[in-house]
């Protein structure tokens, strides 16, 4: 296959997933497992599992930053920029339409009764790449163990970046132990300095604080709340009721939930403002990745590193069951939602060919009529 057709083919994958991809990262990264790796075979789970347990350990999107893997690993650089662009374009596209809407109106239009049924779908999607991702990540009892302490803690509360570092860590502390050696490496944490101190809105400041917060982020879309309230709401730039409407536009649409930067960067400074608040949050992941892809080849190869992913990815899949668990408590709060899980539960494991998109339209018509029940 040429190189124009893997780009025509990266740009159509990312476009429909950047469209029908809600219900945060553990989701995107469940319907990329099964278009990229189950469909399409692009790459292994193996593979699949290092890029994922790489991405937890850079800054930025995790699920972004998948696309853009993935699109590397099918057609190089080109790949990586036309994956990410296109995962990336559909929830901006829309974003900005509920910043228009927002800015023209002062409200936000109620789709509440058409997301009703996404939720419980996707949670039986992430289920599914759960199921098969752990298969391949738990490779003896030892890493079962750090999973499962790695599950514990994530449910008991402890920061989910912490969970994954330190299980990280273990890893590589049984790794010297079952070698015996004393020699042990250590990681740095860069430093990022304070880039703005704003105290007027501009294009350049708006760009310059976004991309500080794509350039330091860690962890879900939450902690990307908390970013912004320390950035623009202490800082006089927004209110917090216009944050709270952000974040309920990132909820709302599909794709990765940074695109809030454009509903903001709209209300801050317009249409300007909202290109320079996507491009600035953005950018991190592309050179992120960038400079990362090439070397996750040779940290497999190393066995000192080949210790640290395993241990990484069984956390990753352990972060994903308690993203599924959370999920499950916010959202079958009703007999409706409960329905809805199940069945979906019931057709990605009983016909684990189907489509994902259609478990989300299904999920979203289903709950749209249940909701007049």
């Amino acid at each position: 296959m040429s190189q124009r057709k893997e780009l025509t083919e990266i740009a159509k994958l990312f476009l429909k997933l950047g469209s029908i991809a809600f219900g945060g990262p553990a989701a995107h990264i469940a319907m990329m497992e099964d278009e990229v790796v189950k469909k399409r075979k692009w790459m292994t789970h193996e593979h699949f599992l290092d890029l994922v347990g790489a991405t937890n350990l850079i800054p930025g999107p995790n699920s972004t930053e998948m696309t853009m893997h993935c699109g590397h690993e099918r057609a190089g650089w080109k790949g990586l920029f036309v994956a990410g662009f296109s995962f990336i374009l559909p929830a901006v596209l829309i974003t900005s339409i509920f910043a228009w809407l927002y800015e023209k109106y002062g409200q936000l239009p109620n789709v509440e009764p058409f997301i009703y049924g996404i939720k419980p779908a996707v949670i039986a999607i992430i289920l599914m790449a759960t199921f098969r991702l752990g298969k391949k990540a738990v490779k003896n009892t030892e890493l079962a163990i750090l999973g499962f302490i790695t599950l514990m803690a994530c449910l008991l509360g402890v920061n989910e970046i912490v969970a994954l570092f330190s299980c990280g860590l273990l890893g590589l502390t049984l790794y010297f132990i079952k070698k015996r050696k004393s020699n042990l490496n250590s990681l740095a944490p860069f430093l990022l300095i304070q880039l703005t101190n704003p105290t007027a809105i501009g294009g350049l400041k708006i760009f310059l604080a976004f991309l500080k917060i794509g350039a330091i982020l860690y962890g879900s879309g939450y902690v990307l709340f908390a970013f912004l309230d320390a950035e623009l709401v202490t800082n006089g730039w927004l209110t917090r009721q216009v944050l709270i409407d952000a974040v309920a536009v990132g909820q709302l649409t599909p794709g990765p939930v940074l695109s809030t930067a454009t509903f903001i960067g709209w209300q801050l400074n317009g249409i300007s403002g909202a290109l320079l608040a996507t491009i600035g949050i953005f950018l991190p992941s592309f050179i992120f990745v960038l400079v990362l892809n090439p070397l996750i080849p040779r940290m497999r190869k190393s066995k000192i590193m080949g210790a640290i992913l395993d241990a990484v990815n069984v956390a990753a899949v352990a972060l994903i069951i308690a993203v599924s668990y959370e999920m499950g408590k916010d959202t079958l709060t009703d007999w409706r939602t409960i329905i809805i899980a199940v069945t979906s539960l019931i057709l990605v494991f009983k016909f684990d060919k189907i489509n994902s998109a259609f478990i989300v339209g299904g999920g979203a018509v289903l709950g749209y009529f249940l909701t007049f029940i």
